[in-house]
């Protein structure tokens, strides 16, 4: 019952280096914590149930981060903590986007990985301490180094820290720098699908990252298999890699690129497929609703209206994969304003 929690949870753990040791330090102020909350409430068998809970749960995630520890430091080219990574190339997307190319500074080779996989970044910034980053890898494994795709995020339209280092890596960081890297993790990947489905890859923005790596490894690997690529940003001035998916477009018959702008500008309008907001007929139109494999990663706002979407036309939940850019939230349903 808790596997998929626990792999989230493990995956994400091991992205940051948590180890057994750190396990009891959380326990025993989770529950000081209960006890300062709940006051005379919180009685002896209730501390003593939370405890039991809270160990029983610990166990199963230092298991799981143990066997995904031992699968990178075992993995080809693989390794545990953090590895010096020098920027190869640095190339501007769009507006917002730059794609930063990591080659190991030691010369060695790098693991393959799961397309939908992220690595870690840790930068020890110069003027606000911060944790580590997840950046989605935005290329197909194979390669002998990392992409990543970084969205410059505006720290006056968002919550600190937010922007904070996305600003950092635009700004400061440039081709022959060192940046600090963790291994590959991540659970939101293709194996969760059933291969012999057709695959959806529908993207808001960023999110285009982890799904832009699963279509080059489908192109590569699954030639024969059908794929549709739905792309929605603002307009051409700020997305990304929409050059890419049509590439993968024109090279093969069973790959269909779907682009929407919402705010289009200049001739945007005639080069899209639709032009607002995502729509159920967009959904809709000329797509297996009724046997393919859908993966979403966007904006909450984007994922809550797609996934709702999605549902009202009859997807069942278990062909339905998304991915959130930081803590797992619920997704409410879609409200119209």
């Amino acid at each position: 019952v808790l596997g998929p929690a626990v792999e989230l949870i493990a995956q994400k753990h091991c992205s940051l280096g948590i180890q057994p040791e750190h396990y009891p330090i959380v326990g025993k102020n989770l529950l000081e914590a209960i006890q300062e909350v709940m006051g005379e409430a919180a009685t002896p068998e209730i501390l003593a149930a939370v405890g039991e809970a809270y160990g029983l749960l610990a166990d199963v995630c230092i298991k799981r981060e143990a066997e995904i520890y031992e699968q990178q430091r075992e993995a080809a080219g693989g390794w545990n903590g953090y590895r010096s990574f020098v920027v190869d190339r640095k190339v501007q997307e769009s507006d917002e986007v730059f794609s930063f190319y990591l080659r190991p500074a030691d010369g060695g080779a790098i693991p393959d990985y799961l397309p939908g996989q992220y690595i870690t970044v840790k930068i020890d910034h110069p003027i606000t301490p911060t944790s580590p980053r997840n950046y989605s890898l935005s290329d197909q494994p194979g390669g002998d180094c990392f992409r990543i795709s970084v969205k410059r995020e505006n720290p006056l339209t968002t919550n600190a820290p937010a922007g904070l280092i996305s600003n950092y890596l635009h700004e400061s960081v440039n081709e022959g720098d060192t940046l600090e890297i963790g291994p590959p993790c991540g659970e939101f990947t293709l194996t969760a699908a059933d291969p012999g489905r057709p695959v959806v890859l529908i993207a808001g923005g960023i999110g285009v990252t982890p799904l832009m790596s699963m279509a080059k490894w489908l192109a590569t690997n699954q030639p024969q298999r059908p794929v549709i690529v739905i792309q929605a940003a603002r307009n051409s001035r700020v997305q990304a890699l929409t050059n890419e998916i049509t590439e993968l477009a024109n090279s093969n018959s069973q790959f269909e690129q779907r682009l929407l702008y919402s705010n289009p500008e200049g001739n945007d309008a005639e080069r899209c497929d639709a032009v607002g907001l995502l729509q159920p007929e967009h959904l809709q139109e000329g797509t297996p609703l009724d046997e393919a494999e859908f993966f979403v990663c966007g904006p909450k706002a984007f994922m809550t209206c797609v996934l709702d979407q999605l549902q009202t036309l009859g997807v069942d939940e278990t062909r339905l994969h998304y991915e959130f850019f930081g803590p797992k939230q619920e997704l409410a349903p879609a409200t119209v304003g």
